[in-house]
Parts: C-alpha cells; sequence; structure tokens
C-alpha cells in the first residue's frame, strides 16, 4: 500500500519518503508555507489613510495546487483493510478468552471469523498494491522505523497462526499445536488492530499524522467493537452473549474516550472528524456502537434484537474506519490544515525566544554582565 501524501506545488516537503513510496513526517522540520495571516478570506478593518501592502493570505500553493496531494489508496480497498484487520485482531483476543473460559462455540466461531477477516484484509490490501509481487518484496527486509514494514511482517506472522488456529478448532487434530496458535493469534491481535493506525499517522496528512497518539486506540477499540459484534451474533447461549457485549462495551468506551481526546488536542485540524462527509461517517459509527452495545446487554430474550445489536457493532465499526479514512482526504485537500497550525507553531517559537531572550537580559542586567548586541 503506498502513499500519495507529498507536497506538491512549491517543491518543499513536511516530510520524507520512506522505501515504500510513502511521505512520512520528518520530525522537528516543517514546511512553512507564507508569512503569518488571517485565517478568514474577510479583509481586516483599517485605520483611515492605512492601506493595505499585500492581499489578504490565502491558503493555495503554487500554480493553483493544494499544498499536499492526498492519498492516492483505493476506495474500498484500503477502508476496508482498515476494518478487517481490526476486527480479526479483537476476534483472536476474544477466541483465546472463549477457549480459556470453555466457550467452545464461541471460540469456534471467533476464530474463524479472524481467518476470514484477515484474509479478506490481505487480498484487499494486494488489490491497492496492484500485484502481489508487491507485498512479498516488503517481506525482504525489516525496518523497525516503518510501520509498512513491520505490518507486513506482523501480517506473517499472525496470519498462519489465526490459520492454525481455527483449522486446528473446526478439525480437532493437533488441539496442542491449536491452542499455542490460539495463544500467539491473541497476543499480536492488538499489533494487527492497531498498526494500521500507525501507517496512516505516519503520512504527512493532518489528520492523521497529528492524531499520532490517540489513532491507534481509536483502532484498538473500533477492532473491539467489531468483534463483540461478531460475537454477538453468533451467540446461542446467554453465557456466550456476556463476553461479547462485554468486550463490545470495552470497545465502545476505548473509542469514544480516545476520540475526544483527539478532537480536543487537535482543535482545528480535527474538523475532518467531525464535519462533512467524514464527520457524518465518524458520528454514525459511535452512534451504532453505542446502539449496538446497549442492545447487546437488552438482547437475551430476543433474536431479533442480538441480531440487529450485532449488525449495528459491526456497521459502527466499519464506519468509524471509513470515516477515519475520509477524514485524511480532506485534511489533504484543505491547505488551511497545514498551513495554519505551521503558522501556529512558528509563533509559538518565536513568542518562546522572545521571552528567553528577555529573561537573559533581565538576568544580565542582575549581574552587571553586558547583554549581546544584536
Amino acid at each position: 500500500m503506498s502513499d500519495g501524501s507529498s507536497v506538491g506545488g512549491d517543491g518543499h516537503a513536511d516530510g520524507q519518503a520512506d522505501g515504500h513510496g510513502a511521505v512520512t513526517a520528518r520530525p522537528g522540520r516543517e514546511a512553512i508555507t507564507g508569512a503569518p495571516g488571517r485565517v478568514s478570506g474577510r479583509r481586516r478593518r483599517r485605520g483611515r489613510g492605512e492601506q493595505a501592502m499585500v492581499p489578504e493570505a490565502e491558503f493555495t500553493s503554487y500554480y493553483g495546487k493544494p499544498v499536499l496531494n492526498g492519498p492516492v489508496w483505493k476506495v474500498p480497498d484500503v477502508p476496508a483493510y482498515l476494518f478487517l484487520g481490526g476486527l480479526a485482531g479483537g476476534a483472536s483476543l476474544l477466541a483465546a478468552g472463549s477457549q480459556a473460559t470453555g466457550r467452545g462455540q464461541l471460540a469456534t466461531v471467533t476464530k474463524v471469523g479472524a481467518l476470514g477477516a484477515i484474509g479478506a484484509s490481505v487480498v484487499a490490501l494486494v488489490h491497492d498494491l496492484g500485484r502481489p509481487a508487491r507485498f512479498v518484496n516488503m517481506l525482504r527486509v525489516m525496518k523497525p522505523t516503518s510501520p509498512m514494514s513491520m505490518g507486513s511482517w506482523l501480517l506473517s506472522v499472525y496470519g498462519p497462526m489465526a490459520g492454525i488456529a481455527a483449522a486446528s478448532d473446526v478439525t480437532g487434530l493437533v488441539p496442542r499445536i491449536g491452542t499455542a496458535a490460539t495463544v500467539g493469534a491473541a497476543v499480536t491481535g492488538p499489533g494487527i488492530a492497531s498498526y494500521t493506525a500507525a501507517l496512516v499517522a505516519d503520512t504527512a496528512v493532518p489528520a492523521w499524522h497529528d492524531a499520532h497518539r490517540e489513532l491507534p486506540y481509536v483502532f484498538v477499540g473500533s477492532g473491539a467493537v467489531a468483534a463483540g459484534g461478531l460475537g454477538v451474533l453468533a451467540a446461542r447461549r446467554r453465557a456466550d452473549l456476556a463476553p461479547s457485549r462485554n468486550f463490545a462495551l470495552f470497545g465502545t468506551a476505548l473509542e469514544l474516550a480516545a476520540s475526544r481526546l483527539l478532537e480536543r488536542r487537535l482543535g482545528m485540524v480535527a474538523e475532518p472528524y467531525q464535519r462533512g462527509r467524514s464527520g457524518v461517517l465518524v458520528r454514525a459509527g459511535e452512534a451504532l456502537a453505542v446502539a449496538g452495545t446497549a442492545g447487546a446487554f437488552v438482547s437475551h430474550r430476543s433474536k431479533v434484537v442480538r441480531a440487529l445489536s450485532g449488525t449495528a457493532l459491526l456497521v459502527g465499526s466499519a464506519m468509524t474506519k471509513w470515516g477515519v479514512f475520509e477524514a485524511g482526504r480532506v485534511s489533504a485537500a484543505d491547505p488551511k490544515y497545514t498551513v495554519v497550525p505551521q503558522r501556529e507553531r512558528l509563533r509559538k517559537r518565536q513568542e518562546e525566544a522572545a521571552r528567553a531572550e528577555k529573561a537573559g537580559e533581565k538576568a544580565g542586567e542582575k549581574t552587571g554582565a553586558p547583554t549581546a548586541d544584536r
């Protein structure tokens, strides 16, 4: 999966390309575009006789091109890839817990579900890449600093374990190996659910890159919601329903908490998560997660309610991942999400430098030492 999130137009980059063509943000460096100005397109009021020396700043780049080239990842391939990876990782955790507590039927369903989800996830990834050889090429080198490289290796480890766990459970063969594979899949499951968050956050796309702290928790929570939905749909006994709905409750709480922290910390850059089509997808995903979780806790008496609750959880998780994907595309297309935060960071650095200079001058006056001549 290659990323087209690079800087266009003026030739300056707020990032650097890794070995897979993905443009990653370069720590400590920013592309400053233009001089600090107002966000609004309206002109400021000026006193009498005061003339505008330059026109108001507009958030465009040279030749009318955007500051960043948007992601070239395909739809629905990549949103499906994000969703299915979370479902697989969460299902493996739920499967291990179900097996450990003697819930055999739920363990079987979640193991098979994890295998199916990771298989479909790889298919979506390969389809986005264009040909299978590109995925194989990622395994030639292990690069710890590259989320794409580490994710490829994680998939190559998790996939066989999920397959062995499911096959052993269904056939009854090699139960000890199957148990070991179940544990291994559960251990690597959270990584499968969250590494895609690190992958998108490693680009220069503002809504993804700036959310690098919270996105892994959003993705893990969303994966738990999906796995809980699968378990609720598959539950035939009340004993099987309890762990699934509790898992969905955990996922919903984690996703909502991380999302609120993300929106609070990112400020203006979080707008794509709240507005427009991407905002509708994110909010709909959250609403379905809450509704599905609530329904799961009252569904033990009704198969219809149970089916609706499980479906709501699965669809809600998918919509959340799709909303995050769309939010990234929106933030890459609108230059203000790149330019305004850079200007704000520049202004803060200038203010900090000015305060430090004043503090140094005051310290010099107290000690009688001459201050540096600027």
